[in-house]
């Protein structure tokens, strides 16, 4: 129930980023304009996951999930109804508040009752129905684009996740996190300066370097494709689509992968796999094949969040799993509402085609500094118990 929660929150999380071109037409707006449908949002989000963290170690999973789809379904009615751009971001962001409230909970739910030999394919399991969240909403949006507007594709999805919310709360059952756990480890220590060990430290560095590559590469490619390669929006949201789906095959690698070598080699590969195949993007000049290689970029990006989520398991005490976990998030977050404006601002002074060699740059970084990171030979995911 947890993993098909997690396919009906991501139903929306391209959806505006594959927007942007048409945002920018509609509402006319400048390139720098039209980023903060992906920055401001992700301010409102980046608040909300350190209070996350504090809330899934106190209130059960259930009424947490249940919390997020109501906030995405009724944020996404409204949406439907914006005529302005700054209601829509205002919208957006509200309509992010779901994604920590879902994360924190449901990870951390996964982590504490799946067992430490199975985690890792757990996790994949969960990324490969967020990944096919993804794939079918913006396959929604292509074919919806062209009759009800994107406008109607927000309120589409809006009513079978509110169904599902009620579905959790009456069906799902869960445990409460031992608070006897949670107090002895703030006995000792801090719970912020037990969970920031060295360790974690260097992982958080490596990751945000990666996000930053990610989330502009992301953010940008359907205007990418618009206005550098010369495609039509529609054309650009569908090949934009066809990566999610390629997204569940490379959830579901990442957890295989995982467990036959350990998270730390299963990321660096996932890295360097995106950063190769982004490059050759950039260097293809036909359209069938630029799909392929976009496609295949997907792959390695989606098969990135599996090791990236049991690392932080692995690394962190079991006490302190969800303010764990609303860290790693805070951290990607953070990176998430800087990175499109900054990149925007970069880009500006170029071209849009900037967007492939700036990105493979910050991914290259990112996995130089996760060689530093000293990962253990035994999961410690127990440690604390």
């Amino acid at each position: 129930m947890i993993c098909f929660t997690h396919m009906f929150l991501e139903v929306y999380l391209m959806i505006q980023v594959a927007l942007i071109p048409v945002y920018i037409k509609e509402f006319q707006l400048s390139l720098l304009e039209a980023s903060l449908v992906a920055t401001i949002p992700s301010f409102v989000q980046l608040l909300m996951n350190v209070p996350s963290g504090f809330l899934v170690d106190r209130f059960s999973a259930k009424h947490l999930l249940f919390a997020s789809m109501m906030i995405e379904g009724i944020s996404a009615i409204v949406l439907s109804q914006t005529n302005t751009f700054w209601t829509l971001v205002l919208a957006v962001s509200v309509l992010k508040l779901s994604s920590p409230v879902y994360h924190v909970a449901g990870l951390s739910q996964i982590s504490r009752s799946v067992d430490q030999n199975r985690m890792s394919r757990s996790i994949g399991f969960h990324n490969a129905l967020g990944g096919l969240g993804v794939a079918i909403g913006l396959l929604t949006l292509t074919i919806s684009l062209p009759t009800i507007g994107w406008r109607g594709t927000y309120l589409a999805w809006a009513f079978p996740v509110l169904v599902w919310g009620f579905i959790i709360l009456g069906f799902l059952k869960v445990e409460k996190v031992s608070e006897r756990k949670v107090a002895e480890t703030r006995g000792s220590l801090s719970r912020i300066s037990v969970v920031l060990s060295g360790a974690f430290v260097v992982f958080l560095a490596a990751i945000g370097l990666r996000e930053v590559g990610n989330t502009v590469t992301t953010t940008y490619m359907t205007t990418y494709l618009v206005q550098s390669r010369g495609l039509s929006e529609t054309t650009a949201s569908l090949i934009f689509g066809l990566g999610p789906f390629m997204g569940v095959v490379g959830a579901l690698s990442g957890g295989f992968l995982g467990e036959k070598m350990n998270s730390k080699k299963t990321l660096s590969l996932s890295i360097l796999g995106c950063a190769i195949s982004l490059a050759l993007v950039g260097a293809t000049s036909q359209l069938f094949l630029l799909a392929v290689l976009y496609v295949v970029y997907s792959f390695f990006s989606h098969s990135i969040w599996v090791p990236m989520n049991t690392m932080v398991a692995d690394i962190s005490p079991s006490t302190d799993r969800g303010l764990s976990y609303s860290i790693y998030f805070f951290s990607e977050g953070l990176i998430a509402a800087i990175a499109p404006t900054a990149a925007a601002a970069a880009i500006g002074l170029y071209n849009i085609w900037y967007v492939i060699p700036f990105s493979i740059a910050f991914l290259i970084a990112g996995l130089v500094v996760l060689q530093f990171l000293p990962y253990p030979k035994v999961r410690s995911r127990d440690q604390g118990q």
